[in-house]
């Protein structure tokens, strides 16, 4: 961890940078430009070992350069261990990742200062609020890639867009532009390029200018009745479980990523 004079501090290698531009606001700057802003196994843990720690009112992340994330970093994984090395970044990582945003006692706000896709989106949608950028593109590609999306990550998705929308993202696997994501409900609100990471800067300084009893309060019951709403039957989990770690030593999944990475069409084999 490296640390500027004024504050700034470097994590993961430089890959994700935390300062803090306001008073009680807090911002994670996911640095990974070479890579559209991927998430890999230092970025997240970095994410989930740095966000517990923090106090601020309100927490800003967004991206460096013209991307929010393009989502996991798996294109490069060895052909030997890339069904173990995939499920590894996907299951956990990512998962305390998560898990750390949507603990994290005061709101959270996301900035998509441009393309949010696959686990660059699902990391914004941990947030609570979500501001995009004009012509920034979201979307989830499980389908195109042979992936079967985790039931809490799909659940997130019904809770703040509805079944319809869900199953359009996730069967589909077309990205959308931030302004149909607004009339969807997946961002709040949608600023030209220039002007976002002012008007985020501003969004978030008014959220923690707030009394702070009422903001911890209030996420706290709004998460706890999503909870409760998305109880599931330990057998029926188990068996989702399952479905999604058998994707990952499938066929299909590992064509699905290498087309991608290739920019061809995928051969899918329903193995």
């Amino acid at each position: 961890m490296s640390s500027g004079a004024d504050g700034t501090r470097g994590l993961a290698d430089g890959r994700l940078v935390l300062d803090e531009p306001a008073a009680h606001v807090a911002r994670l700057t996911i640095a990974n430009p070479e890579k559209r802003n991927a998430l890999d196994h230092a970025i997240l843990a970095a994410i989930a070992e740095a966000v517990p720690a923090l106090e601020a009112r309100c927490l800003l992340l967004t991206g460096a350069g013209q991307t929010f994330s393009a989502g996991y970093d798996i294109g490069d994984m060895p052909e030997e261990t890339f069904a173990e090395e995939a499920e590894k970044l996907v299951a956990h990582p990512f998962a305390a990742a998560i898990a750390a945003l949507e603990s994290y006692p005061y709101p959270s706000l996301a900035a998509l200062n441009g393309h949010a896709i696959g686990g660059g989106l699902e990391l914004a949608l941990a947030c609570d609020l979500r501001v995009a950028a004009t012509g920034a593109l979201v979307g989830m590609p499980p389908a195109k890639l042979g992936l079967v999306y985790s039931h809490t990550g799909l659940q997130k998705f019904i809770d703040a867009i509805g079944v319809p929308r869900t199953r359009e993202l996730f069967l589909v696997g077309r990205n959308i532009p931030a302004e149909e994501a607004l009339v969807w409900g997946l961002v709040n609100a949608v600023h030209p390029p220039d002007e976002l990471p002012g008007a985020a800067l501003e969004l978030a300084i008014e959220i923690a200018g707030n009394a702070p009893l009422a903001l911890s309060g209030n996420k706290t019951v709004i998460r706890r009745l999503l909870e409760a709403r998305a109880a599931l039957d330990p057998e029926v989990e188990r068996e989702l479980v399952e479905l999604r770690r058998a994707c990952f030593v499938s066929e299909d999944f590992r064509e699905g990523v290498r087309a991608f990475a290739e920019k061809r069409a995928p051969q899918w084999r329903a193995r």
